[in-house]
């Protein structure tokens, strides 16, 4: 099979995976497996969160249809099952963080011990040195832990709408062209139907208009899956004598996820709390109260992304020397440590004011402001209603205003003035 009917596949794996999202979407409001708004959660509506089920389901059944052979990715396929369910049912029942954790330890253990899929070696990070740095005894607690920080990366960047989709989607067709210049077509077939069933996604999830709301969400299945199906073509493609990339070259194809979350986890030890506590302080956040939309952030991360793609490739094709590419990595790292440290200091990213609060508050903020009403902040605002009599509520009219402090009161009658109110 050349690389002409391997992109022929293409269609016919994303119009599997379209129908079967199609599907699961009608589904998904029966059994209420949806996303509602809360206080972290600004979308509009209840979003069914099938991406994850759908673009599984949607590779399978294109592997199948085309005749792709799977029993060298079964481990795959039975790993990314269970990470698939696990996330089905903490969307629909919120489980604790210690559950997701053991069942991505348990894909992980699949892909050591039954897909033969390892970190043995870092590559040749020593100047001077051409011996690739081996792992020895530690190479399955490392490979452990990044499965397990890979998909929590991925994970924790999906908060806007098409975003973790396009950096996954990237990535694929990255590891694609480089497993497709190492000649190894199978990894390239399996690739691109993976790349046809995210975009198949995207194209529910993705908002070509801003005052329209997604038709689905990935859901923890989703980003669970994509994790771990990344870190799998991410150590398979980086280790062996005829590996199709270097170890540090996998670092660039997912610099976005892996760099935010890090700085995201040091912060929030460095301010006493857990790094596992969710917050609005990520990349894409930071972007958000900058000003830009959820259309001009995704196109800022993915053009990053883009770029930082690029270099790993560049690297590999002109066969730049690990170390050199290692140090480069660092320091961007460095270098968006600095910059997103420094912006939450001044509360300004690129010259643009960070507001956190919430577009609402904002605008709830303006408004007293033009009312010369003091503002209360979020938390208090349930104190407006007791200011409302039963009959006013229900009517829409406000309490009449109090006193002014020159107004000359008793402490008793100041009390009953607020009682009736």
């Amino acid at each position: 099979m050349d690389i002409r009917e391997l992109l022929a596949g293409m269609p016919l794996g994303a119009g599997v995976t379209a129908l079967i999202l199609l599907s699961l979407r009608k589904i998904a409001f029966r059994i209420d497996l949806l996303d509602r708004p809360d206080s972290r959660k600004q979308h509009e509506g209840a979003i069914p969160l099938v991406g994850g089920l759908g673009i599984y389901a949607g590779f399978v059944l294109s592997c199948l249809l085309l005749d792709i052979p799977l029993h060298e990715y079964a481990a795959l396929i039975v790993g990314g099952l269970i990470l698939v369910a696990v996330g089905l049912v903490d969307d629909l029942r919120e489980l604790p963080p210690r559950a997701r954790f053991v069942a991505q330890i348990i894909a992980a253990l699949l892909m050591v011990y039954w897909g033969g899929i390892e970190l043995n070696d870092l590559g040749s990070l020593l100047p001077g040195i051409d011996h690739p740095v081996t792992l020895a005894w530690a190479c399955v607690p490392f490979t452990l832990f990044a499965t397990v920080g890979v998909i929590n990366a991925l994970n924790m960047i999906d908060g806007v709408d098409g975003l973790a989709g396009s950096v996954v989607l990237n990535a694929l067709l990255s590891l694609a062209l480089l497993a497709w210049l190492s000649h190894d077509l199978a990894d390239v077939s399996v690739l691109l139907l993976l790349a046809s069933a995210a975009t198949a996604f995207l194209g529910f999830n993705w908002r070509f208009e801003l005052d329209k709301k997604p038709l689905m969400f990935l859901g923890d299945a989703g980003s669970l899956l994509l994790g771990f199906v990344l870190t799998w073509f991410l150590i398979k493609l980086s280790q062996g004598e005829h590996r199709a990339m270097a170890p540090t070259t996998a670092l660039w194809l997912v610099a976005i996820p892996l760099i935010d979350t890090i700085v995201v986890m040091v912060r929030r030890i460095r301010k006493g709390r857990s790094p596992f506590t969710a917050d609005r302080e990520h990349f894409h956040h930071v972007l958000q109260y900058a000003g830009f939309n959820r259309r001009e952030t995704v196109f800022i991360i993915l053009g990053v992304s883009l770029v930082f793609s690029a270099i790993g490739i560049a690297g590999e094709l002109y066969r730049v020397p690990e170390p050199v590419m290692l140090t480069a990595f660092l320091a961007v790292f460095a270098t968006y440590y600095t910059l997103i440290t420094r912006s939450w200091k001044m509360m300004r990213f690129f010259k643009r004011p960070i507001c956190c609060r919430h577009k609402q508050d904002r605008r709830q903020l303006k408004d007293r402001r033009q009312q010369q009403i003091p503002w209360v902040g979020p938390e208090r605002r349930h104190l407006a209603d007791r200011r409302r009599t039963p009959d006013r509520r229900a009517s829409g009219a406000t309490a009449p205003n109090l006193p002014t402090p020159s107004t000359p009161q008793s402490t008793r009658e100041k009390a009953g003035a607020l009682g009736q109110a």
